[in-house]
């Protein structure tokens, strides 16, 4: 055994290599962040299986919406004072993400470049439901 000098003007008496793998105060809070940040967040970074819980009955959707095509879609786009779901006799949740803007389109074979625009409309609902059945139900449902 070794004596040796300890943090602090302290005598250590112990093996002289203790002090070299010691880890310091910051080292120490470092690492047990990273530790719980890790177990704490487990659940964020493990895949999950979705499994429908009962048998799906569709939900009745809201009278009209917009024709596309010669195709009644039971949607409105996004605004002041539009109908943000595509459900009726709903409650619960309801979150719409409506993005647009433009980029560049670039031809990889021909290096040729275009100006394109895009325009995106998300949306996801979460709640209780009446089903097609006339049931009441429990759901969630995105729509892009």
């Amino acid at each position: 055994m070794n004596t040796v000098q300890a943090g602090g003007g302290r005598r250590y008496t112990g093996h002289a290599h203790f002090w070299e793998r010691a880890l310091s105060r910051r080292q120490f809070l470092g690492t047990s962040a990273l530790a719980t940040g890790l177990a704490l967040g487990a659940d964020l970074w493990m895949p999950a299986v979705a499994q429908a819980a009962a048998p799906f009955v569709a939900p009745q959707p809201i009278p009209g919406g917009i024709v596309v095509g010669g195709t009644l879609f039971h949607v409105f786009l996004p605004g002041h004072a539009a109908e943000p779901s595509t459900i009726t006799d709903f409650h619960g949740m309801i979150g719409v993400a409506h993005v647009s803007g433009a980029g560049t389109g670039i031809n990889t074979t021909t290096g040729e470049q275009q100006r394109l625009t895009f325009d995106v409309d998300n949306r996801f609902m979460k709640g209780t439901y009446v089903g097609v059945d006339g049931q009441t139900h429990v759901g969630t449902f995105g729509f892009v």
